[in-house]
């Protein structure tokens, strides 16, 4: 049997001290590849737009070997191998590369996301060297220093920088584009710069006001919203409408629900 789920302030730092272990050892294959990015064994997964490379697959590799040597009674899910079940009660979900199409280009703006789930998280920008991190109920930081409380921000929809982001299918972005183009008279801008994670770990950080997205999966979120919840920010769920499957947003109180009923699925 292995052991039981803990919080104690001493558990979640180990677990912390775990996932950023985890996080810099897959950093570490991915600027080791990054420049050589044209010698990358290169697959596609959802689409022809939704590519998955060698790299990916080295990065969570790393992360599970971390994790194996570390915790080894707990469960992992990861975006690129097999969901592999625990006996302690704990899940870790693990994206290695989030923005692989970024990392491809040459584009700065891609990260890696390790949470054990709902406990803590760690979103690690290797072109930065910027490290944010957060245990439940604990401070939300930027290489080891608090963040701002962000629970008091402004609640102004018209001054709100939104970050957002698109899927892969071709339906699905132009459901998504429709949202976008309703929703971009009504604020300060739209960004979408292609990393959900790293997004969220900004929008914690106060480099944007707030979040959306339909369509994303657990690994894309886990590490952001243990962060994004640690920094005053409210986490909800974005209900899908076909084509879209179901969002998430993330938003100071004061501007979570203006935003939320402007970007919902089912608005004509």
């Amino acid at each position: 049997m292995g052991t039981p789920v803990t919080t104690s302030d001493t558990d979640l730092d180990r677990l912390l001290a775990v996932a950023e272990e985890a996080a810099r050892a897959a950093a570490a294959e991915l600027v080791a590849r990054a420049g050589d990015v044209a010698a990358l064994r290169i697959d596609t997964k959802s689409s022809v737009t939704d590519p998955v490379s060698e790299a990916d697959v080295a990065a969570e590799e790393a992360i599970r070997r971390v994790l194996a040597a570390r915790v080894p009674d707990d469960g992992i899910m990861g975006e690129e191998g097999e969901d592999v079940p625990g006996t302690s009660g704990r899940r870790w979900i693990v994206d290695p590369l989030d923005g692989t199409v970024n990392y491809l280009y040459g584009t700065p703006q891609w990260c890696v996301s390790v949470a054990c789930e709902g406990l803590v998280g760690v979103i690690y920008d290797p072109s930065r060297d910027e490290l944010f991190a957060a245990t439940a109920g604990g401070p939300a930081t930027l290489d080891g220093v608090a963040l701002a409380d962000r629970s008091g921000a402004d609640g102004d929809l018209g001054r709100a920088l939104v970050l957002t982001g698109f899927g892969y299918d071709a339906e699905v972005r132009r459901a998504q584009g429709r949202i976008a183009a309703a929703l971009v008279p009504q604020v300060r801008d739209l960004r979408r710069a292609g990393s959900c994670a790293l997004d969220l770990a900004w929008v914690a950080a106060g480099r944007g006001d707030a979040f959306f997205e339909y369509g994303v999966q657990a690994w894309d979120t886990a590490a952001g919203e243990v962060i994004a919840r640690s920094a005053g920010l409210r986490v909800s769920r974005l209900p899908g409408v076909a084509p879209l499957a179901d969002g998430i947003l993330v938003a100071p109180p004061a501007l979570h629900d203006e935003l939320a009923d402007a970007v919902r699925a089912d608005r004509d």
